[in-house]
């Protein structure tokens, strides 16, 4: 069976994770769910993985938010029941016990390998991560209206995790930074906690290293993709992508200056 997910490493204070990217089913699970594959992707992050960049260390993971939700505390990582997952029905019958212990094991093995990796970087001082999502903005249909832009930035920085006395100059040179950024012949529209504040990884993050880490948690509004047929706009993507990295020198200076907690 594939890797549910891999870490790649290169040097640099930064953390980048794509934890919804994923599609993949372990084969137990495969026979169960009741999710076609358009619908299972229409609510993973498709393309994710392509805004990782070649700094730092990268977490691509591989598995479908369907089978372990990484962005969730290990008691609410399993979707077991429609209220867990959107009101969507998931599986076609019961799943058995041990299916749904197997799926938490892989979130054990996860965060002890972020450990692992984030341990190594605090013992060198501050570093950034960056935890990339994307969301949804036709509800309505393929052919129903788009959800207004007031309330639907093109990137939604989520930072409710974080201590604005100690990481605020971070955040204000990230997104300070990202808004100069020109995609789709306009510059971006970034804004703060409008549609998410991010979830279990940046408090996991902020409990565990509070003087170390810095998690900004990424939503990219699906203009790069058709969130219904999962066509992808692979310029779009790649515009993103550099967008995202044109920053991230600068801001890891910023956080430089955070040396001392």
């Amino acid at each position: 069976m594939p890797a549910a997910f891999t870490v790649s490493t290169s040097p640099g204070q930064l953390v980048t994770t794509a934890l919804h990217s994923g599609h993949q089913l372990r084969p137990a699970l495969a026979e169960l769910i009741a999710l076609d594959d358009n619908e299972r992707r229409r609510e993973e992050d498709p393309y994710t993985d392509q805004l990782l960049g070649d700094r730092g260390v990268r977490f691509h993971v591989h598995q479908s938010r369907f089978e372990v939700d990484l962005n969730r505390s290990r008691d609410e990582a399993v979707y077991e029941h429609p209220d867990d997952a959107w009101g969507l029905t998931v599986w076609k019958q019961e799943v058995p016990a041990e299916e749904f212990h197997r799926s938490r094991r892989l979130h054990d093995e996860f965060y002890a390998e972020l450990a692992n990796r984030m341990d190594r970087l605090a013992s060198r001082g501050p570093f950034l991560v960056l935890d990339l999502h994307s969301y949804n903005h036709r509800r309505e249909g393929p052919d129903g209206p788009a959800a207004a832009p007031s309330d639907n930035p093109e990137v939604n920085v989520g930072t409710g995790a974080l201590d604005p006395s100690r990481w605020g100059h971070v955040i204000d040179s990230f997104m300070g930074g990202l808004r100069m950024q020109v995609v789709g012949g306009h510059r971006l529209d970034v804004r703060e906690n409008v549609r998410f504040r991010g979830g279990h990884l940046s408090r996991w993050v902020a409990a565990n290293y509070p003087d170390f880490g810095c998690t900004l948690a990424l939503e990219f509004k699906k203009l790069f993709m058709d969130e219904w047929n999962g066509e992808c706009d692979t310029e779009h993507v790649a515009q993103l992508r550099h967008a995202l990295h044109a920053v991230v020198p600068s801001v890891l200076t910023t956080i430089a200056v955070s040396q001392e907690p």
